[in-house]
């Protein structure tokens, strides 16, 4: 018998509890009775609800890899902040209810574990998580079709989603004793506008990560969830219920309103060229982002972009300017923590062939400008 250490399986972390898996596919495949549930909810709590303000919500949005998760997980720990949690789905579309049955459940205590992305981020049921696009995809089915649009502007007008969403972000604030919400929604980059006319005090963070290394990581990604789909089914669907189509076998575009790049991205992937409709996509969303910032006043001054780069490299003073923006009061022991773990990743880098790295330029280097990388 070897002596030698097993590697962990990369695999394994993909594992969904059956339980989890049975429930999600019944509550997920009676949407309407769980639009119904969270009316009946609302009305339960309305006299609560209609007291509980809601003040200047904070999204982090942007492109998945960019270090959205390390800032949800930072600012979700701020006390005047409340997520949503890994505890909160199937039913995320009740959370108060589901939240107080919660506390009559034998809970087990948990030891944090890395996350089934493989990025070195520890993660237990108590830990923030990105679970906002269940609400939208139940009122707006065709979202992730790769055919439609994701643009939503301030011309939307969608008088039963926003009752909705301002009872659910008023839900989740009394859950959590908390006065202002917070999510990662890393789609929500493509709903800025509509956002910020629902809630004109609303404040947007967007990281963003040098070209290169971003294509990188979301090809490793895309890699680790396409193989962990392919061995674990119950992995495939939950992460369409959540509403996770970034990486692997039901991967689409992010479609920020140009048909023909949406086109092109998906074409470039289906022809093998991985890692330049990954740049394609990254110019499509930033382009976005960019042209946001110039053309309106309003979104200029509620979005903040954070480069990946400044947020390893100084933590402090990247966290202090986010606090600013989000009109936060500093936290010295949030602070602390960012300095203490925050670094560029070690597990990878970036190795791509000169023909690849040459097409990440050229698709990526009109918008990469517009942030300051050269």
């Amino acid at each position: 018998m070897s002596d030698r250490a097993v590697a962990p399986d990369p695999l394994s972390g993909f594992q969904v509890a059956g339980w989890m898996d049975k429930l999600g596919t019944i509550l997920c495949q009676r949407q309407r009775v769980m639009r119904a549930a969270a009316g009946w909810e609302s009305r339960l709590l309305r006299e609560r609800l209609d007291r509980q303000p809601l003040t200047a919500p904070l999204w982090i949005t942007g492109l998945a890899r960019s270090g959205s998760t390390i800032l949800l997980e930072l600012l979700a720990s701020h006390p005047e902040l409340a997520s949503h949690r890994y505890r909160d789905f199937p039913p995320v579309l009740t959370p108060y209810l589901w939240n107080r049955l919660l506390e009559y459940m034998p809970l087990k205590a948990e030891a944090p574990a890395e996350r089934a992305h493989g990025d070195g981020i520890l993660v237990t049921s108590d830990s923030p998580e990105a679970f906002e696009e269940p609400a939208w995809m139940a009122f707006f089915p065709h979202l992730h079709d790769g055919r439609s649009p994701m643009l939503l502007d301030a011309t939307v007008e969608r008088p039963v989603f926003e009752a909705f969403l301002r009872d659910h972000m008023r839900k989740l604030l009394l859950v959590r004793g908390r006065p202002r919400y917070l999510a990662k929604a890393n789609y929500d980059s493509t709903r800025h506008g509509y956002l910020r006319k629902l809630f004109p005090d609303a404040r947007f963070i967007v990281p963003i990560r040098e070209p290169l290394w971003h294509v990188a990581s979301l090809m490793k990604q895309h890699r680790l969830f396409s193989a962990a789909q392919a061995r674990y089914p119950a992995a495939r669907r939950h992460l369409a219920r959540v509403g996770h189509f970034e990486f692997g076998l039901d991967r689409q575009p992010t479609h920020c309103g140009n048909q023909d790049a949406t086109n092109e991205i998906r074409a470039l992937w289906q022809s093998g060229c991985e890692a330049e409709g990954w740049a394609l996509q990254w110019a499509e969303l930033y382009g976005l982002m960019a042209k946001e910032i110039e053309t309106d006043d309003a979104l200029a001054k509620a979005i903040l972009v954070v480069r990946y780069e400044d947020l390893v490299a100084r933590p402090r003073e990247t966290l202090l300017r986010i606090f600013a923006h989000a009109a936060l009061e500093p936290d010295e022991t949030l602070l602390r923590q960012a300095e203490a773990r925050l670094h560029l990743p070690r597990y990878y880098r970036p190795q791509f062939p000169a023909a690849e790295a040459d097409a990440i330029h050229e698709r990526t280097a009109t918008v990469a400008a517009c942030f300051g990388y050269g």
